[in-house]
């Protein structure tokens, strides 16, 4: 039977820590996730026809594009949603310790990050993914006040939905494609629009199409709610602890997730656009723990972190903020309101935009480890503070 809670002092469980001591994994899983889903966005700020391009243009043939999509598409976003559960569930639990009511102002703070999505959205990016966290994270934060059997329930049913949709879709496309492997040719009047069209001129067309650029976050509601909830479950199991049991638990995730999800994910991306859905949405997941399991046993054997390591944990403390930066520098540097090299440098093969990941990750690693030197936290952490709290 489902247990109902009152909502005005949130249940404590044996799960939860008794202490609400930073984790430094999840620092540098959530540095990885960001650096990580940039190197899926990458190719969209970069081809033709951008964002909309992403839409009409069919799968790249390209080898290394390949290669970046067997090893992040989907990937990452998979693994940043399940970190946004595990933090949902460590401000429940902090909840908890004291006493606060639940959800109570967490509300307001999901209200404000769809606030912020919806600016990001308008002024920077169409593929943003707060908006869709945004309205997942109210669900999923009444969630919390039920029964740990209500929860799995919800877990599980959410995966089965989500699985019988993509499954749906895929058999559409394979059954009605045999000229999938061609590609879509994207609109002239759209890739002038980011090769040479105004700023407002690309705010205005994002508005005029909003319902198909935001139609992710709804294909895939299901699976963000399954997501969080899984991330619940790791923390409370503590997944992310420095411990034996935690240790053991990233082993058996490093295992199944690279064991099965790798040559999933390769055979997915190799079969074509017909099965995109399917390799996005439906065995990245899976390759995103064996990504946990993977970057937790590299944290367990440094002993005294290096650059890359202070750099990633740097990005993780300023997540927010450095998702948001890395979109706004590859737009300058991209689209034509900025230095145009999209269309300058779009016939000289893929390694520009390699390039031009690995300069993005370097600026924000190195600018947020600059940044903490000085403030607590990343700017668009410290407005959002600044703004609950008033």
């Amino acid at each position: 039977m489902t247990q109902h809670t009152d909502e005005r002092a949130p249940r404590t469980t044996e799960e939860s820590p008794p202490t609400g001591r930073r984790l430094p994994l999840l620092d540098v899983l959530r540095g990885a996730a960001i650096l990580g889903t940039l190197m899926t966005n990458v190719w969209i700020f970069t081809g033709p026809g951008a964002e909309w391009g992403a839409l009409e243009s069919g799968s790249s043939t390209d080898a290394v594009e390949c290669v970046f999509s067997v090893l992040a598409n989907g990937k990452f976003l998979s693994l940043l949603t399940i970190l946004f559960g595990v933090g949902l569930a460590i401000q429940y639990a902090s909840a908890a310790r004291r006493g606060q009511p639940w959800p109570g102002r967490y509300r307001w703070r999901a209200l404000f990050l769809f606030a912020e999505g919806t600016v990001h959205f308008v002024l920077v990016f169409a593929w943003d993914v707060l908006m869709g966290y945004a309205v997942t994270a109210l669900l999923v934060a009444w969630l919390l006040t039920r029964s740990e059997r209500a929860q799995r329930r919800v877990m599980w049913w959410a995966a089965g939905a989500h699985l019988t949709v993509i499954g749906l879709l895929t058999a559409v496309l394979v059954l009605s494609g045999g000229d999938g492997d061609t590609g879509g040719t994207v609109s002239r009047e759209v890739v002038d629009l980011y090769a040479h069209g105004d700023y407002l001129d690309q705010i205005a067309f994002r508005l005029e199409n909003a319902i198909a650029l935001r139609m992710e976050p709804v294909l895939t509601f299901f699976l963000l709610v399954f997501l969080f909830l899984l991330g619940v479950r790791l923390f409370r199991a503590g997944a992310f602890g420095a411990d034996e049991p935690g240790r053991r638990l990233r082993a058996r995730l490093l295992a199944w997730g690279l064991g099965l999800g790798l040559p999933l994910n390769v055979a997915a991306v190799l079969a074509g656009p017909d099965l995109f859905l399917l390799a996005r949405y439906g065995t990245a997941p899976l390759l995103a723990l064996g990504y946990i399991g993977l970057i937790g046993a590299l944290v367990d054997r440094v002993r005294r972190p290096g650059p890359l390591m202070t750099g990633l944990t740097s990005v993780g403390r300023t997540a927010l903020s450095g998702y948001v930066l890395q979109n706004v520098l590859c737009v300058l540097v991209s689209y034509g309101i900025g230095l145009g090299l999209a269309e300058r440098l779009g016939d000289t093969g893929p390694w520009w935009v390699v390039g031009l990941w690995a300069a993005v990750c370097a600026v924000l690693m190195v600018g947020s480890t600059l940044w903490l030197r000085r403030f607590s936290a990343g700017p668009l952490e410290a407005v959002q503070k600044w703004a609950l709290r008033h």
